[in-house]
């Protein structure tokens, strides 16, 4: 049986964790397709800790494109129970400047047409996502993240479009009426997906602009982006390092069993083939078996 991890998915600028030992890779197949890039598994200071890159080494995959059931799906399959997801975003208010940290809690998707559950095909559930984020993992990153000397900020909404074009200036506006705090094209369906896994999910959200609402930084371009996520890397690297280190290993995410209670389908009534799916998603073997939600 694979002893825990500490699993971290990386977004634009972030292809690589530093400082594992015992380094391997490891190509899966899931039920729900291929995952973005081949898995890295190794150890930071006797963690196992497994990494990949959300959009692919050399930065192949859109947004829209990446295949967050199988990617999320893989974390599990390698063992891991707490996962971090390392996004770039643009920032929608004055006081979050290009360069510094948000430890996000909440969510708004306007994303279109993404895969974002484990369940269809012959067997519904419907989990619990009033708070999406973990909090005990947000606390440990953030403190992490204030350790590693980054500005921080506790809390915040995700705002989620779907991109791969960045905001018209009219959308800026419109989404800071609504009280966002950034903006980004990648952590939904993930967070969701993360949840019906039983995954301790948390974001460390990278401010890279200030998305096109501010008149005194100009539009955003994909080459001032990437200037600040470069400037920024090493930063972020020591924090996921930091992060892996203060986990609580022995703790347990009041999120770990979410999926297999949103299950709503009777036993008698799922589709043998759809639940087989669910096995490693859900932790669960068989259809109808002893200790089965109901």
């Amino acid at each position: 049986m694979l002893s825990p991890a500490i699993g971290v998915v990386g977004g634009s600028g972030l292809y690589e964790l530093e400082g594992l030992t015992q380094a391997r890779e490891v190509g899966l197949e899931t039920p729900f397709g291929a995952p973005s890039d081949a898995y890295v598994v190794g150890e930071l200071d006797g963690r196992r800790a497994v990494f990949l890159p959300r959009h692919g080494r050399g930065h192949r995959l859109l947004p829209g494109e990446i295949n967050y059931r199988a990617n999320v799906h893989g974390f599990k399959q390698l063992g891991v129970r707490w996962l971090v997801s390392v996004s770039a975003v643009g920032s929608m208010r004055e006081t979050i400047a290009p360069g510094e940290m948000v430890i996000v809690d909440q969510f708004i998707d306007r994303t279109q047409g993404r895969a974002g559950s484990f369940y269809g095909g012959g067997v519904a559930g419907h989990v619990p996502f009033a708070d999406p984020i973990c909090g005990g993992l947000a606390a440990v990153l953030a403190t992490a993240a204030e350790q590693c000397g980054a500005v921080v900020h506790r809390g915040g909404t995700y705002l989620c479009i779907e991109g791969p074009q960045f905001s018209t200036r009219a959308e800026s506006r419109l989404y800071r009426q609504w009280g966002v705090d950034v903006i980004g094209m990648t952590n939904l369906p993930e967070a969701r997906l993360a949840r019906e896994a039983g995954l301790c999910y948390a974001t460390l959200a990278m401010a890279t602009d200030y998305d096109c609402w501010h008149e005194g930084h100009g539009d955003v371009s994909l080459q001032a982006v990437l200037a600040v996520l470069a400037r920024n890397v090493g930063l972020a690297r020591r924090i996921l390092a930091a992060t892996i280190r203060g986990v609580d290993l022995g703790a347990v995410c009041p999120h770990a069993e979410a999926g297999r209670q949103a299950v709503a389908t009777a036993p008698a009534a799922r589709d043998p083939r759809a639940w087989a799916r669910l096995d490693v998603v859900l932790g669960v073997e068989g259809v109808g078996g002893e200790g089965d939600p109901v």
